[in-house]
């Protein structure tokens, strides 16, 4: 690595996360995990960047991606009407421009928007030390709303972890675990003594075997979205626990939502 590259750390979770994939409008998929599209566009929002704004030495950190929670799959369906029972339009035009009516006639739509439940990652990105400092000042202090892949998915919790030195393997090792207190308890009365526990991750790696996902943005400019691949590498940490010295599991920082703050 680079000396001087450093690794910034992220704990990314929420009720609901969704990790886009290349799917139809009408069905929103979600990838099991944090995808380099979604976690730039974070970084993004965070500092203040418009959508047709260049984001070329965020496409240049290195990601990778730590599941400690895994959560479980949520589906979210939905119908769409005209309210004047019209029937509803198709993608293509007339010669004036305006959308055409569905044929056959077609009076409700489905659509379906799937998200991770209760999911936890930890995410690291490594680049420049200045840019990671810069980037961490905004995470503490965004300047657009932070979204964990949807506008509707915002992070709760600890978000930012801290900047390391090291390579991505050994940050994403020596960070404790972030679960969810619920879930290491459950894993705690299973394994009392355990020191570590075993997680599996993604590494951003030009020279790995392991296959290529297409999630680098060229732009995050609406209408002009394109991805590039790249290459990763599938391994697993062996992860601190923090249990070794306490008599119960470390407490993992949580946000309480509670609407009746805003009414002072």
């Amino acid at each position: 690595m680079n000396p001087h590259e450093t690794v910034l750390v992220m704990r990314l979770a929420a009720p609901m996360q969704s990790w886009g994939g290349n799917t139809p409008l009408n069905r929103r998929d979600t990838q099991p995990a944090p995808t380099k599209s979604g976690v730039l566009g974070l970084l993004a929002a965070a500092a203040g960047r418009r959508r047709g704004e260049p984001i070329t030495e965020l496409l240049d950190l290195t990601l990778g991606v730590r599941v400690d929670q895994p959560g479980t799959l949520l589906r979210d369906y939905h119908t769409v009407s005209n309210y004047t029972g019209d029937p509803l339009p198709q993608a293509g035009v007339n010669a004036k421009g305006r959308q055409k009516p569905t044929q056959p006639v077609k009076h409700t739509g489905e659509t379906y928007r799937f998200y991770l439940a209760d999911a936890v990652f930890v995410a690291a990105v490594c680049g420049p030390a200045s840019l990671l400092d810069s980037l961490a000042v905004a995470l503490r202090n965004p300047r657009f709303p932070l979204a964990l892949g949807r506008r509707s998915c915002p992070p709760t919790g600890q978000l930012l972890l801290g900047i390391e030195a090291g390579t991505l393997d050994e940050v994403l090792a020596s960070t404790p675990w972030q679960a969810g207190s619920h879930a290491q308890n459950r894993y705690r009365r299973r394994h009392p003594d355990a020191a570590v526990i075993t997680l599996p991750g993604t590494v951003e790696d030009p020279e790995a075997s392991g296959g290529s996902v297409w999630d680098v943005p060229t732009t995050f400019s609406l209408g002009q979205r394109r991805f590039t691949p790249r290459r990763v590498r599938h391994t697993e940490f062996d992860v601190p626990t923090g249990w070794a010295a306490q008599s119960q599991p470390p407490p993992v920082e949580t946000a309480v939502h509670d609407p009746f703050d805003l009414l002072g």
